[in-house]
């Protein structure tokens, strides 16, 4: 799991808490791209990671899933002379909302730690026989957000007061 920003960061935490709770035996990295610039090559930039520091910290042989508060081509853009680009799924601005909560924002783009979660499950195999009921509650999550968010005009308390629990 790879983010860059801060509602991408809380967000990614919280999927990877998410996960964590529900599949405890699954290892899950938790990367935070602070620099855009550093997911190029170096070849196009000198002073950024080695191809070799790049793959030791985004995997070339596992699914990663990159939520950012921007548009998704740009980080595709960025790494896709990068090995196991085939294999990075971003999540990213799809210009969807209007007037409403911070964390709906996040749903209405898909950015938030349930579609997050979720896209873990969709892309990790030996998840894919275990994970539907995983996905549900996923589901649920989503309804019970957007009832609670058109009732009281607020995020629901479990996602405002979230903090990383590790």
């Amino acid at each position: 799991m790879a983010c860059a920003g801060d509602i991408p960061t809380l967000e990614t935490l919280a999927a990877v808490d998410l996960l964590r709770k529900h599949f405890p035996d699954l290892k899950i990295r938790a990367v935070n791209v602070v620099d855009l610039m550093t997911l190029q090559p170096q070849s196009e930039r000198p002073h950024r990671r080695s191809d070799r520091e790049f793959d030791s910290i985004l995997s070339t042989t596992k699914p990663a899933i990159f939520c950012y508060h921007g548009y998704p081509w740009l980080i595709h853009r960025l790494c896709y002379r990068r090995h196991g680009h085939d294999n990075f799924h971003v999540r990213g601005y799809k210009e969807e909302g209007t007037t409403t909560t911070p964390f709906d924002m996040t749903v209405m783009n898909e950015l938030d730690r349930f579609h997050l979660a979720g896209d873990a499950v969709d892309r990790i195999t030996r998840l894919h026989p275990i994970g539907a009921h995983f996905r549900q509650l996923l589901r649920d999550k989503l309804v019970k957000h957007k009832l609670y968010t058109r009732e009281h005009g607020d995020d629901m308390p479990e996602v405002k007061n979230w903090k990383w629990p590790y």
